[in-house]
């Protein structure tokens, strides 16, 4: 079932709706007015049960990873360079 962004022109109110007929308009459900225009809204979806995967879009990490450090790795810690590694 299609679920469309809507804005109002009179009071401003955006709202979804579900409608069976894609050029239909709903009324605003706050004021009523007929005046209600589809907005363009970004494509939602979600794949499997893990976290969003942003792609490039997201925000890098700040944990340096143990194959860009320039040292070995230990089990003490994760940045591959420090004094107890050897």
């Amino acid at each position: 079932m299609p679920i469309f962004d809507y804005k109002c022109s009179d009071c401003g109110k955006e709202f979804e709706e579900l409608v069976f007929n894609r050029d239909e308009c709903p009324p605003c459900p706050e004021c009523k007015s007929e005046k209600t225009g589809k907005l363009m809204s970004a494509c939602k979806f979600k794949t499997g049960g893990g976290a969003p995967d942003h792609g490039d879009m997201g925000e890098a990490s700040s944990a340096p990873s143990a194959s860009a450090s320039s040292g070995s790795s230990c089990a003490g810690c994760s940045g591959g360079n420090c004094a107890t590694c050897g």
